[in-house]
């Protein structure tokens, strides 16, 4: 059988994890000197209370390699393949742990298949659904992985920011000083792309920055029928409304709306919407 494991950076429905049968391995979010693991002993609500009250903002951190290998170990059975699909490892070591994890139960009777996306949030749910969906017509494993590969290669994800606290204490935003460089009251424009956060635009207001990121998913997507999320860091009326402008703009088959996990909210803020896409239209040989 086909094991599906995600770590909790990435984002889907939940109801998706039941039906498409994913495990979830949580990231770590660290307050004060307490460790919580996501969407276990902590949920999004409480993260953003916890940041209002305190002004603070959290750390987050990899599950540790012990803590993959127990899950594997739970739900393997011999003869399985586990295909483990994770955050892009520029951005967290959650990857590294299932790799370390893979290399440690290589004498077991089952397979570990670690996974880079070299991106995250809703792609990385997408996969695991696109695996699922594959395994269920009869794929094997190499043309999973293959068609896994082919939404990596061709997959876009670009955000806007409401406000600049979160990406600049993170210093996980590559050129972000650059573009603020003597410019206040401006909204950046951040892409995921090869695996890394990066500035690469700015405009002035909330208004502009969600027209852009809309036109920009339009510019890189074309005609293509696509599949599609909006993602948004407590901010779900304006998801809401992105995701009725995208539909007159993109030829988009599917489109979910979902919360931004708390391992890249951190990173990025309170107000931040991204829009996540990939072709529909691959095949895999």
């Amino acid at each position: 059988m086909l094991r599906i494991v995600m770590d909790s950076a990435g984002d889907l429905p939940v109801e998706w994890i039941k039906e498409y049968q994913i495990d979830i391995i949580p990231i770590n979010v660290h307050m004060d000197d307490k460790v919580f693991l996501e969407n276990v002993d902590i949920n999004i609500d409480q993260f953003y209370s916890w940041v209002k009250k305190t002004g603070r903002i959290p750390k987050t951190s990899q599950p540790s390699p012990h803590r993959v290998i127990e899950l594997y170990q739970k739900i393997a059975q011999p003869g399985d393949v586990i295909l483990s699909i994770h955050l892009t490892g520029k951005l967290s070591g959650t990857y590294e742990s299932a790799v370390i994890a893979a290399q440690e139960l290589t004498d077991e009777p089952y397979q570990i298949l670690p996974f880079d996306t070299l991106s995250g949030t809703g792609i990385q749910g997408y996969m695991c659904r696109e695996a699922r969906e594959m395994d269920r017509l009869g794929a094997g494993i190499e043309r999973i992985i293959k068609r896994l590969e082919q939404i990596r290669d061709h997959s876009e994800v670009i955000f806007t920011l409401d406000a600049l606290e979160f990406a600049q204490k993170s210093g996980r935003v590559k050129k972000l000083e650059a573009i603020l460089a003597s410019v206040l009251n401006i909204k950046p424009i951040i892409t995921l792309k090869e695996g890394t956060l990066a500035a690469v635009d700015k405009v002035r207001t909330r208004k502009a920055s969600l027209a852009f990121i809309l036109q920009e998913m339009a510019d890189r997507m074309g005609e293509k029928v696509i599949n599609a999320a909006i993602i948004h860091a407590h901010d779900l009326d304006t998801a809401l409304e992105i995701s009725e402008r995208i539909k007159g703009i993109l030829n988009i088959k599917e489109l979910f709306v979902e919360e931004l996990s708390i391992a890249i909210a951190a990173n990025l803020g309170p107000g931040t919407i991204g829009i996540v896409a990939y072709p529909v239209d691959e095949r895999v040989s």
